[in-house]
């Protein structure tokens, strides 16, 4: 009985309510869905005017939250709220909500990164594909998606490697100690000036890093964009690798000098020595 009570309670309700809650659902998923693409332009937008990443994220959560005021205005209203009182309680929530993001920000923690960045951390290398409050969704570059615990990102050490638009590309070349030193810088540091990927400054240079024991170790730093970053690399060293073997300069193969010495040994420091032992027929014959 108290089930077909409560039953005709519920469709009582949704008789005279039905309608505005309907109403109120829609306002809601609407605005919500509003608001995210609102801030998502706003932000975007905002990046490349601010350079200062947490004065934007302070402007974009302000404005998350008097957005969301009017929604949930909307939607009180809409259900027979007195407008007068929503309004007061919800002007002073917002003010609230304002004041704390503005004045607690700064000691919140906050993920070095954003959805889309390459990082590293600990022994993980990947893409970032998603974040929330507890944990960062990472693709790896053979293919593993892995869950990471935020709290494990912030307590251990992380490389953005998206966080700077550029980064340096390190080219070292071993060639022998019979080749021409010279010829070989000028031929590294034309490959890094001829490809159009290498920014122009800071300049391309290349230094003569180590004399080794087998090898004259030469460093080719040039600098790039983060994004172009692995291509770029790899296809320098690929016109490296030709463009000595066009020039007849020879790249260095790990080797060892072995010299052998030849010594005569005189026949006192010999432990073989020789004894004459004189021997006459009597003793022939004893021995007999």
């Amino acid at each position: 009985m108290d089930l077909f009570a409560n039953l005709s309670r519920l469709k009582e309700v949704m008789t005279i309510y039905g309608q505005d809650l309907v109403q109120a659902v829609v306002i809601l998923v609407a605005g919500l869905v509003a608001i995210q693409f609102f801030i998502k332009l706003v932000r975007r937008i905002l990046g490349k005017l601010i350079p200062h990443v947490t004065l934007v994220s302070i402007i974009c959560n302000t404005l998350y939250v008097l957005l969301l005021v009017v929604v949930i205005t909307s939607i009180l209203v809409q259900a027979g709220a007195h407008t007068t009182n929503v309004l007061r309680f919800l002007i002073v929530i917002s003010l609230v909500a304002v004041a704390l993001i503005i004045i607690f920000r700064p000691y919140l923690p906050s993920l070095p990164f954003k959805v889309g960045n390459t990082i590293k951390t600990g022994d993980l290398l990947g893409k970032v594909e998603a974040t929330t409050l507890l944990n960062t969704r990472m693709r790896t570059f053979d293919g593993k998606t892995v869950w990471i615990p935020n709290r494990k990102i912030l307590n251990d050490y992380m490389v953005n490697y998206h966080f700077t638009p550029s980064r340096r590309v390190h080219l070292d070349v071993r060639i022998r100690y019979d080749q021409d030193l010279m010829n070989a810088k000028q031929v590294l540091e034309a490959i890094m000036i001829e490809d159009p990927r290498v920014l122009k400054k800071p300049r391309p240079v290349v230094y003569l890093t180590h004399l080794l024991e087998d090898c004259v170790a030469l460093g080719g730093r040039c600098w790039v964009d983060n994004l172009k970053y692995w291509s770029a690399r790899c296809d320098l060293l690929e016109k490296i690798k030709l463009r000595f073997n066009n020039e007849g300069i020879a790249f260095a193969y790990p080797q060892r000098d072995v010299h052998v010495y030849h010594k005569t040994k005189s026949a006192k420091d010999s432990p073989i020595r020789a004894s004459c032992v004189e021997s006459t027929d009597d003793d022939f014959e004893d021995r007999q």
